[in-house]
């Protein structure tokens, strides 16, 4: 996220009559790349590493980092070594401010509150139906953001930025959902600027799944991979692409919908209004669907404990199969080979090199994996295939609400930076 920022030093004298105000802006650049060398790097940084890396003097990273510690961004503790004297390293002052991440799914809402070294201070979970429409998801994650700050003894003014994932194609720039196959009503809906008068604090609005790549990059299984695709498995399904450090949005916010691939071109209709998106014989929904199906048709299964049939959802699936309910595992199965046709052309077109498994239907752990692993094996080519990494995610259900955490830091701390 920062390599095209170190080559900005290397490019000789500059020459413009406003070399003043240039080198003023090449200072300010390269205070974003080392609070970003910082809060990506575990356990902090020396100065001499930040200089080795940024190809600076150690006077040029002196001030820099002397400019942060006024500002009260960065501090200096010491760092880890097994033997010897302890290094001095610099990390990211957690007490300067405190963010909201915020995960809303088809049927709940997440909230993460952390300091500005991302620890989380407290994370709630409320459920949510995205069919209910913006206005009332809102008015349910505002009283949950409400509650949780009082019970926290924190005020809103406190909060430097909140980050907002939903499960939807968003206009980053805009703030706004576009065209959301599983969010009725949504469609050009002023989310970012409705929060942000709503709470009077800088929102950035995001792809889910897009969080979700930025969260397990940032902290979880895709540490220091600058290649990592990121699929969210629940109602819906989406992939969150991170391509070289960077994700990958597309020209309107719809990169990354996998969910909408077709896997059977006679297959059920989906939310898109297509038939056979691997959404539609794989999402959470469909699954749930085709346990309903064939209960009612005489299938024997742990499931017909679940009174009306049609209340079953794919957590109790998921909770099924874990328990060692065939049926259940075999509909696992069945999403998983599914899962795997779709990741294998993701695969093939992207050449990852890893791939992410998360969201709610991540629960089942290899039960999922192990078909798509095969499938992607099958179904990519060899020198892809053999180059992707196909793993669970680390941080489960909170990937999401973690990169939500980090696009909020990111506004918190170059906003300090660009005003100082």
């Amino acid at each position: 996220m920062y390599n095209h920022v170190k080559n900005a030093n290397r490019n000789g004298p500059v020459s413009n009559p406003n070399w003043l105000s240039q080198a003023q802006n090449v200072k300010n650049l390269n205070k974003h790349v080392v609070i970003d060398l910082i809060r990506f790097t575990s356990g902090g940084v020396a100065r001499v590493d930040l200089a080795r890396e940024l190809g600076l003097t150690r006077a040029a990273v002196t001030a820099i980092v002397d400019d942060l510690l006024a500002m009260e961004l960065v501090r200096e503790v010491e760092g880890h070594r097994p033997a010897g004297r302890k290094p001095i390293v610099l990390d990211i002052n957690p007490d300067r401010s405190r963010v909201i991440g915020i995960d809303m799914g088809a049927t709940h809402v997440t909230m993460v509150l952390a300091d500005c070294s991302a620890r989380v201070l407290r994370e709630e979970e409320e459920p949510l139906s995205i069919h209910e429409g913006p206005e009332i998801c809102l008015r349910i994650v505002n009283r949950l953001v409400n509650r949780v700050l009082s019970e926290e003894g924190i005020t809103l003014d406190q909060i430097g930025a909140v980050g907002v994932g939903v499960p939807g194609p968003v206009i980053a720039e805009t703030g706004v959902v576009s065209g959301p196959p599983i969010m009725p009503g949504w469609d050009g809906y002023p989310i970012k600027d409705s929060l942000q008068n709503l709470w009077h604090c800088p929102v950035s609005v995001s792809n889910d799944a897009e969080l979700g790549a930025l969260g397990e990059w940032a902290y979880g299984v895709g540490r220091e991979v600058n290649n990592v695709v990121y699929i969210k498995v629940g109602t819906g399904i989406g992939a969150g692409l991170l391509l070289n450090g960077q994700i990958y949005r597309g020209v309107t916010g719809t990169a990354g919908e996998i969910g909408h691939i077709t896997i059977d071109e006679d297959g059920p209709v989906c939310t898109c209004g297509n038939r056979g998106c691997l959404e539609a014989v794989a999402g959470g929904g469909a699954i749930a669907k085709r346990a309903v199906t064939a209960i009612q048709h005489g299938q024997r299964t742990r499931l017909v404990d679940i009174h009306p049939v049609e209340r079953i959802t794919a957590r109790d699936v998921v909770a099924a199969a874990r328990r060692g309910d065939l049926f259940a595992q075999q509909l696992i199965t069945d999403a998983g080979r599914h899962l795997g046709t779709a990741i294998a052309s993701l695969v093939n077109l992207v050449n990852p090199e890893m791939v992410v498994i998360g969201g709610g239907m991540s629960q089942c752990g290899d039960l999922l994996l192990d078909p798509i692993r095969r499938t992607v094996n099958q179904r990519s080519l060899i020198v892809a295939s053999k180059a992707v990494r196909v793993t669970a995610s680390l941080l489960g259900r909170r990937s999401s609400g973690m990169g939500a955490v980090v696009q909020a830091l990111s506004i918190v701390l170059h906003k300090y930076v660009d005003v100082n």
